[in-house]
């Protein structure tokens, strides 16, 4: 069978930018996802999760990890839910309301977060580390800045 050559056709600049968005975060999320899930065990939103916690200086509300992830509330709960059955966070009462909770990773989270980042990073290597240069990594972040700094809906 004969290999097609796609095309997306005549776009705009604005849609191709889009799109290549679109593919840049799917294509590299897929990647790094696939390595993580060998390696560790541990899939990406699972890492994200962890991502988030490592840097806090304090335990963090759930609802804190809802909105800095792209994960809904009920997702962020199973996935909390899936680290702590293998003791990588741990729920502590909140200081100031009874009823809550505050999640935070517990030293064998940490020491897998180590393990998983240093994955990330080799499996992100040869696909983006080394093909961008300081310039490259510039531009990104300030279009991230721009992407970001609008006001959600």
């Amino acid at each position: 069978m004969a290999k097609n050559n796609l095309t997306l056709g005549d776009l705009s600049p604005r849609d191709h930018a889009f799109y290549g968005l679109v593919w840049a975060g799917s294509t590299l999320s897929a990647r790094v996802d696939q390595a993580l899930a060998r390696r560790h065990d541990l899939p990406l939103s699972w890492f994200e999760v962890m991502l988030w916690l490592q840097a806090q200086p304090e335990p963090v509300a759930p609802s804190d990890l809802g909105a800095m992830t792209l994960l809904s509330r009920s997702q962020v709960s199973r996935v909390v839910d899936s680290l702590q059955a293998r003791g990588l966070v741990e729920r502590i009462p909140s200081p100031t309301d009874a009823r809550s909770v505050r999640i935070a990773l517990t030293g064998a989270g940490r020491r897998a977060y180590a393990e998983a980042d240093a994955t990330r990073r080799e499996t992100l290597a040869e696909v983006f580390d080394d093909l961008l240069d300081d310039e490259d990594i510039a531009a990104l972040e300030a279009v991230w800045a721009k992407l970001k700094a609008r006001p959600k809906e």
